[in-house]
């Protein structure tokens, strides 16, 4: 029988705690093949997903504030410093109200209530392309992608910001600090396509981890700017269990990008699997 999605929106918002946790128990077994352990976690993918279901049985307003990217500015504001923030060109809730005509010849316009939607705005880009794709964005709920919790309140809003050009055709590379309890421990570095996945530990050395099942093998330049980093990760997570400070490094100088709370939304398989027990030991992850 055909229920119209009206409908099925309703049921999925009068249920959604009960069938959040049942999915996020049921994605951890069809990622890790066996049933998650809730009662004495140990490695990190246990914690993350018993914190996902914490999250998404009670909620967690600090959780939901710095993963909006429009509030999380004030938060990177008085923690490190109006520096590192990318500067604000417009931000708003209306698509037709961006100023087009007004922005640099290349900048980014992205939402503040998910991951990976953003759109490189040029003087010849589809206005009217854009004003499509943003609108139908901000209807988003990003938290039905993956039952994280901590998206399910946000208020959507666009945020313009100018293209950060390091010299490289698709941007500078994305520095991810995972830091448990205000100590980065290990460090990925990602390009725009997500095709490379070397993790390094903070003394910069290349370390046997990763997770992405195919990506292109590579040696990254350690960072000239390498200690500054890992004092705005380190001031940035030190309030917090688990987070990955997400970085860029353009030119010599830092800016802040994102915090991450469940990279991958958890569907991730470490290789080789030991680091998932070593990240867990780092975690001292105590429940709610």
């Amino acid at each position: 029988m055909y229920i119209p999605y009206k409908l099925r929106l309703l049921k999925w918002h009068l249920f959604r705690r009960r069938d959040g946790e049942r999915l996020l128990k049921e994605a951890y077994r069809r990622v890790y093949g066996k049933d998650l352990e809730t009662q004495n976690p140990v490695t990190f993918s246990e914690k993350l997903f018993n914190r996902m279901i914490a999250v998404n049985r009670y909620g967690n307003p600090v959780l939901t504030r710095l993963a909006d990217k429009y509030l999380v500015r004030d938060y990177v504001r008085s923690k490190v410093g109006e520096k590192y923030l990318v500067e604000l060109l417009w931000h708003g809730t209306d698509a037709r109200a961006i100023p087009f005509d007004g922005l640099p010849s290349r900048s980014i316009a992205k939402t503040n209530h998910g991951s990976s939607a953003n759109i490189v705005l040029s003087d010849s880009v589809n206005r009217e392309e854009v004003v499509r794709k943003l609108t139908r964005w901000l209807k988003d709920n990003y938290y039905w992608e993956g039952r994280e919790y901590h998206y399910y309140d946000i208020p959507p809003r666009i945020l313009i910001e100018p293209f950060l050009d390091d010299g490289a055709q698709d941007g500078p590379l994305d520095y991810r600090f995972w830091c448990f309890h205000g100590r980065p421990e290990v460090i990925q570095v990602d390009d725009h396509r997500h095709g490379i996945n070397p993790f390094f530990d903070t003394h910069w050395d290349k370390l046997d981890l990763c997770y992405r099942q195919s990506f292109r093998d590579c040696n990254i330049e350690k960072p000239a700017n390498l200690g500054e980093m890992l004092w705005v990760a380190s001031s940035l997570s030190s309030d917090l269990d688990f987070v990955r400070v997400d970085l860029y490094d353009v030119r010599g100088k830092v800016y802040f990008g994102e915090l991450t709370f469940a990279p991958a939304a958890g569907r991730l398989r470490f290789k080789p699997e030991s680091w998932d027990r070593a990240l867990g030991q780092k975690w001292a992850w105590v429940g709610r």
